[in-house]
């Protein structure tokens, strides 16, 4: 077994550690979302973890981890008789993203279940990770269908698996550590709140520690095990406090005016529902105890509020996680009551607890997210490039305009790709996937998931007499399992493809276009869809963001582009189809949605527009889905957007359309290649 990394050699990263601690101090915190760019010691510090978590006591032979002072009543290797337990270190489990559903939850041996009714049941990691860390690294990835039996197990504390009547429970309770790159994409909202706490990290700018940080990580390459022996004494020293910490934890008050605080706090942040309010009282009181105090004080109350609010407070996916603290701060004062505190330089004081042992990092820059400066978009009105009249193409395409910003975002209409696919698991298009509603059965390939009773039952029945039946039991051989196919929804590569020239160029009209596609994106978001951006401007195009699950980074683009220059319709539309074509190699399973939003003219070069059509027919060629947001405005219209989606084999909607409740409700699917031919 490899020597794992120090935890107290880990330099810097003080709210990672300090989130950690407090859940190994009291797990009832709920785990801890640690968001952060690569190479920051995330998963070093969550596997570093373990070796500090205290042993637990065990019933000898439980697959399941029961207490043996409190065994599980059902329990699947229980009932347990009166027995000593043995102690073992406390397990940390990782989740792969790509598991299977019965590698997290457990697997039935169906054909004995089925032949014999032995409830013939295999753990899985929810078993492996009870009364220990279930660890998932790039959580922000993981599969919908995994999400939601996560979902269940933290909410209930147990797991429950259900084959064709053959019922199994078994206690699941551990602490959930997630981390994560927002960059490649954000976590559904449900699965975000069940995280207690959440704490972002960076890699340090300041040189000296940067070096040291190099220095320890080649002394541990060099040498795990002498490495990890200079460590020794300072990871002892902390498993003491953690047990200490532990030991005081119930002794912990958590006054009136403390209490009020919280409840005042959540409430001055808008957050949802009430776990807030109740993860806010379990951290301060964790943050009470790790300080070695019998008292929450207002400073734990701040502390809890910076690690369990940020990623509750967000409205929508491209809200950056983070709290006004100038706002905290006014909150707690307001509500800091008449009753006296202990005295700060006196015993039991001594301010806000320690953050974690080992180098400082520089301190923290005042403000969260909130105070990040709007910066002002000037007015270009009676300035050359500054406004036009709608519908009145700019000559020579105008100069570069500054970025204009989005207009408000709308729910709008689902745009789906025709046929049926085999995607990545998603709610845009229809799909065969492992979960949705039964369509039929087939042979299994590779081990069975998805029972068909009926039809299992239907290729056995037969061969009964043959096979010796004497029993009421029914004779069941592996010829005879048949798999469920099901159909459920996938998530699709939507694509796309941004006029961003000078004829676009009139603020009101960018301003709607920007807000279109920043609604678009958002619906991408919630379909679990990738998403690429192209834009065209000038002379050319460019990828602007090369296909990606950050649907935020995205929006992030949008909000920068500028505008200005001539028309590469053509241009554009090629680049698609090389950014498609690449992925198609990498992802063959994933199918596209092309998405142009433009209002159809082309300029520059000879012949634009005949070569913009013979660039759209490309894409109908590979049978590329696709949808055209018409922008054309003003009295006089030409209809060029609705002749480009005919290039495409697609279909056009003009803004107004694009809205949900533009006509009650109307869904446009994409015109799949069958209507041309018609």
């Amino acid at each position: 077994m490899s020597t794992p990394y120090p935890f107290t050699a880990i330099v810097g990263q003080d709210d990672l550690r300090l989130g950690l601690l407090l859940n190994a101090v009291s797990p009832a915190v709920g785990g801890v979302l640690v968001r952060g760019e690569k190479g920051t010691a995330k998963s070093t510090a969550v596997r570093a973890l373990a070796a500090l978590m205290p042993e637990v006591s065990v019933v000898p032979g439980c697959r399941f981890s029961c207490d043996p002072a409190s065994p599980d009543p059902a329990c699947p290797d229980g009932p347990h008789a009166s027995a000593s337990g043995v102690s073992r270190a406390a397990r940390t489990v990782e989740l792969p993203v790509g598991a299977s559903e019965d590698r997290l939850v457990g697997a039935l041996d169906i054909e004995r279940a089925l032949a014999e009714g032995v409830k013939a049941f295999e753990p899985g990691l929810l078993a492996d990770a009870h009364r220990g860390i279930l660890y998932v690294d790039e959580v922000n990835l993981l599969h919908d269908h995994l999400v939601d039996l996560l979902l269940d197990a933290a909410a209930m504390g147990a797991s429950y698996v259900e084959r064709e009547g053959v019922s199994v429970r078994h206690a699941a309770r551990f602490l959930l550590v997630g981390t994560m790159n927002p960059e490649e994409g954000e976590l559904r909202p449900q699965l975000l709140d069940r995280f207690g706490l959440t704490v972002e990290v960076a890699a340090s700018r300041e040189t000296d520690l940067r070096v040291e940080v190099v220095r320890r990580r080649l002394a541990y390459d060099d040498d795990p095990a002498a490495f990890a022996a200079r460590w020794a004494e300072e990871e002892g020293a902390l498993r003491a406090r953690i047990a200490d910490a532990r030991a005081l934890l119930p002794e912990v008050s958590l006054g009136d005016k403390a209490l009020r605080q919280i409840a005042a706090t959540c409430a001055a942040f808008e957050v949802d529902g009430m776990r807030a309010d109740i993860v806010m009282a379990r951290t301060a009181t964790a943050l009470a105890a790790w300080a070695g105090r019998t008292d929450v004080l207002a400073e734990d109350v701040r502390q809890a509020a910076l690690l369990a609010l940020p990623h509750r407070r967000r409205r929508n996916p491209f809200d950056a996680p983070g709290l006004d603290e100038d706002k905290l701060d006014d909150t707690l004062e307001q509500n800091s009551g008449e009753d006296d505190d202990p005295d700060p330089d006196g015993p039991g004081g001594g301010g806000p607890p320690p953050r974690g042992d080992g180098p400082d990092t520089p301190p923290r820059p005042e403000g969260g997210a909130d105070d990040t400066p709007t910066p002002s978009v000037p007015e270009q009105g009676g300035e050359q490039g500054g406004e036009q009249e709608p519908g009145q193409p700019r000559p020579g395409g105008g100069g570069e305009q500054q970025p204009v910003r989005a207009g408000e975002p709308f729910r709008t209409k689902m745009l789906s790709v025709p046929g049926l696919g085999e995607g990545a698991a998603g709610r845009r298009s229809r799909a065969r996937t492992e979960h949705g509603r039964t369509t039929g059965a087939r042979r299994p390939k590779g081990a069975l998931t998805k029972l068909h009773l009926a039809a299992t039952v239907q290729a056995a029945a037969p061969h009964q007499r043959a096979r010796g039946r004497s029993g009421p039991g029914l004779v069941v051989r592996r010829d005879d399992l048949r798999q469920a196919t099901r159909e459920g929804r996938e998530g699709n590569l939507v694509l796309f493809v941004v006029d961003a020239s000078g004829s676009m160029a009139a603020r009101q009209r960018m301003a709607a276009v920007k807000g279109a596609v920043l609604s678009l994106l958002m619906d991408a978001y919630q379909r679990r869809d990738k998403v690429g951006l192209i834009t065209f401007r000038g002379k050319e195009a460019a990828v602007v963001l090369p296909p990606t699950s950050s649907v935020d980074a995205a929006a992030a683009r949008l909000e920068t582009l500028p505008t200005g220059g001539r028309t590469p319709l053509a241009a554009g539309l090629l680049k698609a189809h090389d950014v498609l074509r690449v992925e198609r190699l990498r992802d063959p399973s994933r199918r596209p949605l092309l998405v142009v939003v433009t209002d159809g003219r082309a300029t520059g070069g000879p012949e634009p527009v005949a070569l913009a059509w013979r660039a759209a027919r490309l894409h109908e060629i590979e049978g590329t889905a696709s949808v055209v947001v018409d922008c054309e405005s003003g009295p006089v219209r030409l209809g060029l957007a609705v002749s480009l989606a005919d290039e495409l084999g697609g279909t056009a909607v003009t803004l107004d359309e694009l809205r949900a409740d533009s006509i009650a409700g109307l869904v446009k699917d994409v015109r799949d290649n069958s209507r041309r031919a018609a």
